[in-house]
């Protein structure tokens, strides 16, 4: 069902032939919102056995032009999940901090343990979108012995080996591209302008980067073909319909954890003998705590009776 969206590096990618707004996969939006509420019930109990099991971690990675839904689709979708295991990371423009290192600090610092979900909110991949957009290398310190000019390939390079490197610790990505069309981000960026309590989403700057649309949807096609993996695939998903990019979404999320399997811990026989030793034991605590609330409830009725008898005379 999925596989029209996948992208792993067997075929090109062309994002000019792809659509932004077809729901092929369920056409009737409250079809398709109950569909995603299922699989949000069905993510929740595997994540809870990932979390238990903790022998495979995961990544899911968000890539997005401004207005595409990013935020919310992750609302939506994925505060199901408990808080324990998970971790949501927004990068946003380094810091100084961060642009003292290699690119892939900041990253590496979020990789999830083992058990655990990182949620990706922008990545890695912003060094090969907005940098090759924007030609950053022009303006960052390098040794001398670097050539600025070969430093786009090489992060393809490096990205693609960062995640078959975590692929072969037993960390997944699943990465997704949610595919706006230009048309429907002026319709949102409008919204945004228009109604009171969106106005804070928009800023000058969305529309200055709007001037660079073409450049970006070049960027992030041949980001996908250079990186798409078996390993790391890419999910290119038509984002104009909300309702239908998080049933899609939830679909993909679901289609991963119901492949990495996981399963709650099996309790050994040995174990299952020393559980008994503890029942017997915290059995016998809780009889000797009965016993002693009766006594002092017994005890506290005697001392109640006794001041009645009093009052009385």
């Amino acid at each position: 069902m999925l596989k029209k969206y996948r992208y792993d590096g067997s075929q090109e990618f062309k994002l000019s032939k792809i659509s932004t707004n077809e729901t092929s996969l369920e056409p009737d939006r409250s079809e398709a919102e109950e569909r995603m509420l299922k699989n949000i019930v069905k993510i929740q109990e595997l994540q809870s056995k990932l979390y238990a099991e903790k022998k495979e971690g995961l990544i899911i990675l968000f890539q997005a032009m401004d207005a595409a839904g990013k935020d919310g689709t992750i609302a939506a979708v994925l505060t199901c999940l408990s808080p324990h295991g998970v971790n949501e990371c927004a990068f946003k423009s380094p810091s100084s901090t961060e642009l003292a290192h290699d690119y892939l600090w900041r990253i590496e610092q979020n990789v999830p343990m083992k058990g655990d979900i990182a949620i990706f909110n922008r990545s890695q991949y912003e060094e090969v979108l907005i940098y090759r957009v924007k030609k950053l290398w022009q303006n960052q310190a390098h040794a001398d012995r670097i050539d600025p000019e070969k430093q786009l390939e090489l992060r393809y390079e490096d990205i693609r080996n960062f995640e078959r490197y975590l692929w072969n610790n037993s960390i997944r990505t699943v990465k997704i591209f949610l595919n706006l069309s230009k048309k429907e981000q002026a319709r949102r960026f409008l919204s945004r302008i228009e109604e009171p309590e969106k106005n804070w989403k928009f800023s000058g700057s969305d529309f200055e980067e709007r001037k660079y649309w073409d450049d970006y949807q070049e960027a992030f096609e041949i980001a996908i073909n250079k990186t798409a993996t078996k390993e790391a695939p890419w999910y290119v998903v038509p984002a104009d319909h909300k309702w239908y990019m998080r049933l899609i979404i939830s679909e993909i999320i679901l289609h991963t954890l119901t492949e990495m399997d996981p399963k709650y811990p099996v309790v050994t026989k040995e174990r299952l003998a020393e559980f008994e030793g503890y029942r017997k034991a915290l059995e016998e605590e809780l009889g000797k705590a009965e016993k002693k609330d009766m006594k002092e409830k017994t005890e506290k009725k005697k001392k109640t009776e006794k001041k009645d008898k009093k009052k009385k005379k």
